[in-house]
């Protein structure tokens, strides 16, 4: 019956670079049920900064990017021999069980997420980190704008006046209210980064009769992102 099996040996191409996203299903409903606190709640964000270090220890990525319930992981070597089967299904399936972990709670309904892979080059890297880096501030911007109008107008109001306004629009909106967007935290407008750093060590080397230093490496949780450029991933390869 193994032939029967759908996609069982469709591959992601040879020697290639993926990169795989992972969205929460149904993430609107769930925050609704954990009462999440509007329009970030930082508990959340500390748990979704520990399920990215539990992916980026279980799948050795080269980065791990998040902001709200989206998750990006690059790769250079690719897990499962590159099995797409293998990668949706355990990727996804572990980034739920590390959710629910963390989370420590009982949930009305069980979390989950979906997840795609997108093969790039090289030169796409920057580029695709960029698109969600800019989502993630348009996220913030929104967030933050229609927050502001629901504890002015009913909930309907509120959706109503943000759709008919652009960026820069609630961002004027948010500033002659007493909020200057610009000056949020960091993993807000930017989101958090999950890589390796390395770190100086200083040791005594009592052969030489000296001090040594040397570097070691450290999974770094970033949450004080620069804003993405080339040099950035080209330092991560």
């Amino acid at each position: 019956m193994k032939e029967f099996e759908v996609y069982s040996s469709l591959r992601v191409p040879k020697n290639s670079k993926i990169i795989m996203r992972l969205d929460g299903r149904s993430f609107h409903s769930l925050a609704r049920d954990l009462k999440l606190v509007k329009p970030y709640d930082e508990n959340f964000y500390k748990v979704i900064s520990e399920v990215c270090k539990d992916l980026f220890e279980e799948f050795s990525p080269i980065f791990v990017y998040t902001f709200s319930d989206e998750i990006s992981l690059l790769f250079d070597k690719v897990p499962f021999d590159g099995r797409v089967e293998k990668l949706n299904s355990v990727v996804a399936s572990f980034t739920a069980s590390s959710f629910v972990m963390h989370y420590g709670v009982q949930f009305k309904k069980p979390p989950a997420f979906d997840s795609r892979i997108i093969p790039v080059t090289d030169g796409d890297i920057y580029n695709y980190f960029k698109w969600r880096q800019d989502e993630c501030w348009r996220n913030c911007v929104n967030s933050h704008g229609i927050s502001y109008l629901k504890s002015r107008y009913s909930n309907s109001e509120a959706n109503d006046k943000i759709k008919g306004m652009n960026l820069s629009d609630v961002q004027e909106l948010l500033f002659e209210n007493g909020i200057n967007i610009n000056h949020v935290e960091t993993y807000k407008k930017r989101g958090i980064g999950i890589y390796r750093k390395n770190k100086k060590v200083v040791g005594f080397n009592k052969k030489e009769n000296k001090n040594q230093t040397s570097y070691r490496s450290y999974v770094c949780a970033d949450w004080e992102i620069p804003i993405f450029s080339e040099e950035f991933f080209n330092q991560l390869r």
